[in-house]
């Protein structure tokens, strides 16, 4: 994740759109020691056959320092919207963040995927 504003000083945020998309913005830790983001709005395309994926995307992290700006997570996840991936291909390290990704129903079956 790419250390992004660290001050209320926000690229994005207040602002329509997301032409100010400037990647994950943070914001210092007020005092949480565990924080899960949830977000349907996470789609791709499979690599493979070029259909559209759904995913209800579950981001778990214990934040040290930073905290993650959720405006700067919305647009970083539409970023994915016209990018092949198969969601059993996350690499992320388990002691630092989970990453559940439940894949809407296609063709009658759903897919979880956990990091």
């Amino acid at each position: 994740m790419e250390e992004g504003s660290r001050s209320t000083d926000f690229v994005a945020l207040g602002h329509p759109g997301s032409d100010r998309y400037a990647g994950l913005e943070t914001f210092a830790n007020p005092g949480a020691s565990h924080v899960k983001m949830t977000s349907d709005e996470l789609t791709a395309v499979c690599p493979v056959t070029g259909q559209p994926d759904l995913y209800v995307a579950t981001i778990e992290f214990w934040p040290q320092a930073l905290c993650i700006e959720s405006k700067s997570l919305k647009l970083y996840l539409g970023g994915f919207r016209n990018e092949g991936h198969f969601c059993e291909a996350l690499e992320l390290p388990p002691d630092k963040v989970r990453v559940t990704l439940e894949q809407k129903a296609r063709g009658g079956i759903t897919i979880t995927a956990t990091s």
